[in-house]
């Protein structure tokens, strides 16, 4: 029995990788905003008979106490972790700025990722082949860091901080790996591809769009998890790993750059135990 917490399971992508773990025998905690969705989670292991194997914490990850509380409740209910998966992801059209001053994308695409990845980690290490699974667009070159004005307080498009989110995930895996040399646990970057997961935090005509491209064009939840599970069951050789879908992709990507995962990571911390703002 394997011990796996996912961030953003109760919908998309990470529900689906929620269940399936569940369902195989594993116990589970799931991390998520709406309650309801972590009710049906529940009641779904209550009619599995697993109700002992699942839990639910809600939690608003694009804060910083929030994301410290889970860490702390993972950690009164587990002495080692097989897996974290980091799949939390919103579109905020208009920007949105949260009490700990970072813009609400970086916060939960880049803040909340590098919180509980090293909130977790001694976990981690305890764990059988660790890893630590986070969702991304890892291989796509549009986007930038803006390292002037990374709360884009200059010019806010969701889009933009959409793009900076994504470039910004991607380099802290190169981050987490550089600064755990001694470490057992894996960081795979998965760019899954367009998946059927959901509109819910589009609004109107954009939900309807890309619902009905989602329809037409997007592969169910169901496939687009196939090779992380795969990956995770059987994972390659390595510390840091890349992949779109099933393709390996060189760590040594431009997106990947080493001094600039650093310089991100750093500048992070410094926000995390000061008071500046990004």
């Amino acid at each position: 029995m394997r011990t796996y917490v996912v961030a953003g399971g109760t919908t998309g992508m990470g529900n689906g990788l929620a269940r399936h773990f569940l369902r195989r025998g594993d116990r589970v905690t799931i991390v998520g905003s709406d309650p309801a969705k972590g009710r049906r989670f529940l009641d779904e292991a209550a009619g599995l008979g697993a109700a002992d194997r699942a839990a639910f914490i809600r939690a608003d990850l694009t804060t910083v106490a929030d994301n410290r509380r889970v860490i702390d409740e993972v950690r009164a209910r587990h002495g080692a972790l097989d897996g974290l998966v980091l799949t939390a992801m919103r579109y905020f059209p208009r920007r949105v700025e949260t009490p700990d001053g970072f813009e609400a994308t970086f916060a939960l695409y880049y803040v909340s990722r590098l919180l509980l990845g090293e909130g977790l980690t001694d976990l981690l290490e305890q764990g059988d082949r660790p890893m630590i699974v986070n969702l991304c667009g890892v291989g796509i070159t549009q986007g930038t860091i803006h390292w002037d004005d990374l709360s884009l307080r200059d010019g806010y498009g969701g889009i933009k901080a959409m793009l900076q989110g994504g470039r910004a995930t991607d380099l802290l895996g190169v981050a987490y790996v550089a600064n755990h040399p001694e470490g057992r646990t894996r960081y795979l970057l998965h760019h899954p591809g367009f998946t059927d997961s959901g509109t819910g935090s589009l609004g109107q005509p954009a939900k309807a769009i890309i619902g009905l491209l989602a329809k037409l064009f997007a592969q169910p939840v169901e496939k687009s998890i196939q090779p992380i599970l795969d990956l995770m069951d059987d994972p390659p050789a390595g510390r840091l790993l890349a992949y779109d879908r099933r393709a390996p992709l060189p760590t040594s990507l431009p997106t990947l750059d080493p001094a600039a995962a650093q310089r991100l990571y750093d500048r992070a911390r410094h926000l995390l135990t000061t008071d500046s703002r990004a």
